[in-house]
């Protein structure tokens, strides 16, 4: 039942528990009685909401920054992880496979602050071994949602 409360929030977070219990057939009571509890352990962290950042016109610069790490004798990855969560400009950070250890989501009002926030905060950490920063263009989809109108597709004409 758990994961089915999970699946509805994740796809509409402001679902209502008349929704919920309506299509989980239960109680609304039982469906605010499992939230709470979820809430309660920790199993939900947060509510989020996915804003079309055209319509806002808010001039945020996000980047993708891969981070190779040397991993501590005692606490391997995550300490640095600790320390790296704690700084305001990353909005989410991943242990990843691969050629880096470490992805993290980081955004400012401007490249040179993004840029200055790698250079002088990230580059600068002991154990950062190197970085690789992907500047975000343009957001297809978040969180399952495709986030622009459906183009109408054209195929190219191509002549001999």
């Amino acid at each position: 039942m758990r994961k089915n409360i999970l699946r509805l929030l994740g796809e509409n977070a402001r679902i209502s528990f008349r929704e919920i219990a309506e299509r989980l057939n239960i109680s609304e009571n039982e469906a605010m009685e499992i939230v709470g509890e979820m809430e309660g352990e920790g199993i939900i962290k947060g509510y989020k909401v996915i804003i079309d950042e055209k319509a806002v016109a808010d001039n945020v610069v996000r980047a993708i920054i891969q981070v190779k790490v040397r991993p501590e004798r005692e606490g391997g990855f995550n300490n640095i992880a600790k320390r790296l969560s704690r700084f305001p400009e990353v909005s989410s950070l991943y242990l990843v496979s691969g050629g880096y250890d470490l992805q993290l989501e980081v955004q400012g009002e401007t490249l040179h602050e993004v840029a200055t926030f790698v250079s002088s905060k990230l580059a600068t950490i002991d154990g950062v071994i190197s970085t690789a920063t992907h500047f975000l263009l343009k957001k297809y989809k978040e969180s399952g949602r495709i986030l622009h109108d459906e183009d109408e597709y054209e195929r190219l004409k191509i002549t001999p």
